[in-house]
């Protein structure tokens, strides 16, 4: 099977190229389009397979990507976040992110990270299954673009790794407006202090006490007061509260339900951090309330607030359509590394095909191909995701758009083994003197700088055939009975310091020829 990627995809993967280097990023477009166009499982063999590298380049490189290549995952992220944004958000409109956890089942004994703990699908009681549970941020575009491996006991909790994703992305958005939603298991200490452009949504707890807002210095001695009355649960609130009939949409649908909106202190949970509840109480409803929200946005009206809220939901389905259709997740990792990036990769592949999609496919064309396959979707009105990897496999093989190859690092000629690195060393070519200067322009700052030169000896005994090879002083090792061994001396000068640590600076190496003296 030919290796063929389609320039498309290619296009939308350069945001991600300052990512890696160019062996690591030709083995991600190969991965991606084989978990794009595969037809089983999608683990790093079945995606190598896919990608139609098995028979020509070694799987162990794909291993090696995820294991022990050098690329951040949350860089890769948020260079992913900021192409969504750039083209599936409006120009300074604001960005609304939903937090969420998933399960990805794992047995072994020696992977990493695998707990018993929560899953949201085990059928039984209890809820409890086994493997990895990454903490999950995704743009309300369903896609999921940040993950970071949950394990219990072991790192921060859940809604701490949540709130330095989103800290991560609030940095990387340059200034733009991000509200975020989250259900109720990650409500917690850890929102509190938001920077000024973010703003947090969570379901209240039942329990919850209530409190009046700081009230003002009074100006007498003691120390002031932090909270006001309380005002007690939020079924206690909702008794006495005032009603205001609205029209709100949620979940794709328009309904009149009664507001009430309260300016408050959730004191156990955000302390000072102001907030606004928002109680919704459904026509029909007998309950005091039927949903309860906290919001840390103090202007935007309740209605707005609930519907902001409703669309957490495309996250579950995205992480869903990753597990379903993309295959997130089947990959058998154990090692440290692997565990942390492959599973999250396998995730934002899913945010991949969407820009991919955006960028080089017709929706009007696959809607109608769809409709005419499937005609008892009569009310299909939206591409879905099967509809785009459709789209893609029919991108790569057709020929009405042309595919090119993978890029020519996989190419036979091109390919690398361990000859390669004897080979650059035996003829590579280095500027010695720019070497030099760089590690002198890189020296830690001191006051006044210290230098030390000393020489030392690289025994090689057994190399008889060593270029200038000679006999020189060796404080450890003796032939003869005489601390004398053959093989080359270098003088070097290093930078110092006056600290009792073992830590230099080199600055600069020098052999010694046989004849002259140190």
């Amino acid at each position: 099977m030919p290796v063929t990627v389609p320039p498309s995809l290619l296009i939308v993967l350069q945001v991600l190229r300052p990512c890696f280097t160019a062996p690591s990023f030709a083995t991600l477009a190969a991965l991606v389009t084989g978990a794009l166009s595969g037809a089983g499982r999608r683990t790093v063999t079945g995606m190598w397979q896919a990608a139609g590298l098995a028979g020509s380049v070694h799987w162990s490189r794909a291993h090696r990507f995820s294991s022990r290549a050098v690329w951040d995952l949350d860089q890769v992220g948020l260079a992913l976040a900021r192409a969504v944004v750039a083209r599936l958000v409006p120009d300074a409109g604001a960005v609304t992110v939903a937090v969420d956890d998933t399960l990805f089942h794992r047995y072994g004994k020696k992977v990493h990270g695998a707990r018993y703990q929560h899953d949201g699908s085990a059928k039984g009681r209890d809820g409890i299954g086994r493997g990895n549970c990454f903490v999950i941020v995704g743009i309300v575009v369903a896609v999921p673009f940040l993950a970071r491996l949950h394990i219990p006991k072991t790192s921060a909790s859940k809604t701490e790794q949540a709130r330095a994703l989103v800290d991560l992305l609030a940095a990387a958005l340059d200034g733009r407006t991000v509200h975020v939603v989250g259900d109720a298991p990650y409500r917690g200490p850890a929102w509190r202090h938001l920077p000024a452009h973010v703003t947090f949504t969570t379901r209240l707890a039942a329990n919850a006490v209530l409190y009046g807002p700081e009230p003002p210095r009074t100006g007498k001695r003691g120390h002031p007061a932090w909270k006001g009355q309380r005002l007690g649960s939020a079924a206690e609130i909702a008794a006495a509260a005032t009603w205001r009939r609205t029209r709100v949409t949620r979940y794709g649908t328009t309904e009149t339900v009664d507001l009430a909106v309260i300016t408050c202190l959730w004191w156990g949970s955000l302390h000072r951090t102001p907030v606004r509840v928002v109680l919704v109480r459904d026509l029909d409803e007998t309950k005091p309330y039927t949903l309860a929200l906290a919001t840390t946005d103090l202007t935007t009206p309740g209605g707005q607030i609930v519907a902001r809220y409703a669309t957490r939901w495309p996250i579950e389905q995205s992480i869903k359509d990753g597990k379903d259709l993309l295959g997130a997740g089947d990959a058998q990792n154990r090692l440290p590394a692997a565990v942390e990036r492959t599973t999250p990769l396998g995730l934002a592949n899913l945010t991949i095909l969407v820009l991919w999609h955006d960028l080089a496919s017709r929706p009007a064309a696959d809607l109608n191909s769809r409709r005419q396959a499937a005609p008892w979707y009569r009310h299909k009105r939206h591409v879905s995701v099967e509809d785009m990897i459709i789209a893609f496999r029919r991108a790569r093989i057709t020929r009405n758009t042309a595919a090119q190859d993978t890029p020519a690092l996989f190419d036979a000629p091109a390919q690398r083994g361990w000859g390669s690195a004897d080979a650059a060393l035996a003829h590579g070519r280095m500027d010695a003197d720019r070497l030099r200067d760089q590690l002198a322009a890189c020296l830690p700052d001191a006051a006044p700088p210290v230098f030390a030169v000393d020489v030392t000896t690289w025994p090689r005994c057994d190399a008889e055939c060593s270029p200038e090879r000679g006999y020189y002083y060796h404080p450890s090792r003796h032939s003869a009975g005489q601390p004398i061994v053959a093989g080359w001396a270098w003088q070097w000068i290093a930078q110092v310091s006056f600290d009792r640590d073992s830590w230099t600076a080199p600055v600069d190496p020098a052999r010694l020829a046989r004849c002259v003296a140190p």
